[in-house]
């Protein structure tokens, strides 16, 4: 039945008549009425024009419209108003109603019982945090028009059977609420058959969804292969490729080929390090791809100050290259601890250039003045390379036994770029199959 915001009720041919007038309004203000063939508008400019406004007072332009003139079938009062204080209600700024407006105007045409609350109570059921709606609307705001029991559903399930924890799908969704509108057997399992096959556990591979859930919009044919295939031709070699994107996946989506290509030269020409040492850098630290060169250079310049050889840094490097993203500043203090405290000749930073990324307040310094006031003489390795526990077994050991071959990967603590609060190598709650897995694809 007509409502008052339709005007009075007419003949046929009044409402041709009616729909001339109302269009050539239209066209006046320069909205282009042609997409508007098939809906029936109002009898009244005076109707047409109120609605027009109210969109304008809103913050959309005749631009706007013009993109989605359907909208101007919406009444202000049926369909504008109660879907915009409901939007405004769960968390949209009204600042910003201008702006989803035009990024989802169908959801203008939609019921708010119907149609709207259900999806909002789906995605707070998923633990979604009630203050995180309007963000998560605001970046996908097509999630008001998905079936529950669609995409949406099937999504969630997929990725809990892989071994994502329950309670880590509502963090997913705030961080990358695109993850809802996948569909699982053209884009999810794709990607998560490949990396599998790569040799990444799922066990590993939901861990990293739930850190980075942004990971599952990579493209595989696109993205994903071509920058797998770009690693391999770069001299990486295919069993440390699971360690690489375990460490670091982010690699998966970058524009790798320009970015390797630019570090090898630089390591090449800065560095002395030819692409064999190259490949073998990244498979220890991938994040080097995107470290910047000037930041690379200040712990090599530092060690070359201090009368290392280009040569034994280039080794240096290639053993442990954790060495390029330290701080000159920490570097200096264990440098000058190690020669004016311990005495020890620079060859045996070059053997064991790990020294540096080990914290000296918290275990260097302790653990030499109990060497020290034990008269144990020892090389770095076996009294930094090792846990306290291990530690105060050797120390009480009637003999020095000797060292075992460990993981290629040194670390004494959490990676952390220079100027950059952001930690690479974050630290998680890990059983002890993934530790077990981590130190094994990195020997």
């Amino acid at each position: 039945m007509p409502t008052v915001t339709w005007g009075v009720i007419q003949g046929r041919k009044e409402k041709l008549v009616s729909r001339v007038i109302v269009c050539d309004y239209l066209k006046s203000i320069g909205i282009v009425p042609d997409e508007l063939e098939e809906l029936e508008l109002p009898s009244t400019v005076e109707v047409m024009r109120e609605r027009v406004e109210f969109l304008q007072k809103i913050g959309l332009t005749i631009d706007d419209i013009n993109e989605y003139p359907l909208m101007l079938g919406c009444s202000v009062r049926k369909n504008i108003i109660p879907v915009l204080g409901y939007l405004e209600k769960i968390g949209i700024p009204r600042a910003r109603m201008g702006e989803f407006v035009k990024n989802y105007p169908q959801c203008l045409h939609a019921s708010v019982v119907v149609e709207l609350a259900p999806v909002v109570k789906f995605l707070r059921g998923l633990d979604v945090e009630r203050q995180d709606m309007g963000y998560v609307l605001m970046k996908y705001p097509e999630l008001l028009g998905f079936k529950l029991e669609g995409t949406m559903s099937t999504s969630v399930a997929y990725l809990v059977s892989i071994g994502v924890n329950p309670r880590d799908i509502g963090p997913m969704v705030t961080q990358y609420p695109y993850i809802l509108g996948m569909r699982v057997g053209t884009m999810i399992k794709p990607l998560v058959d490949y990396l599998v096959s790569l040799g990444l556990p799922k066990k590993i591979l939901s861990r990293m969804f739930e850190k980075r859930a942004y990971i599952l919009g990579y493209d595989v044919e696109e993205t994903v292969k071509p920058n797998v295939n770009c690693l391999l031709s770069f001299g990486i070699r295919k069993e440390a490729l699971a360690s690489i994107i375990a460490q670091y996946p982010q690699i998966l989506g970058l524009p790798l080929k320009a970015k390797l290509s630019s570090q090898q030269y630089f390591f090449n020409l800065k560095l002395k390090i030819d692409p064999d040492g190259f490949a073998r850098v990244i498979e220890s630290m991938p994040q080097i791809v995107s470290l910047k060169q000037n930041v690379i250079m200040k712990p090599v310049e530092f060690l070359r100050g201090r009368g290392v050889a280009a040569d034994d840094v280039a080794k240096m490097v290639v053993k442990c290259p954790q060495l390029v993203a330290l701080q000159v500043g920490l570097m200096k203090n264990s440098y000058y601890y190690f020669k004016s405290e311990m005495g020890r000749p620079l060859k045996e930073l070059v053997e064991f250039p790990e020294y540096f990324t080990y914290s000296l307040e918290s275990r260097i310094k302790p653990r030499y003045q109990r060497l020290k006031s034990k008269g144990i003489r020892c090389s770095l390795a076996w009294f930094l390379n090792c846990s306290d526990q291990r530690f105060e077994e050797r120390l009480q050991g009637s003999y020095i036994e000797a060292e075992s071959s460990g993981p290629s990967f040194y670390m004494g603590g959490k990676l952390q770029l220079p100027g950059n609060d952001n930690i690479v190598s974050e630290e998680e709650d890990e059983s002890d199959d993934e530790v077990l897995y981590k130190r094994t694809v990195s020997l």
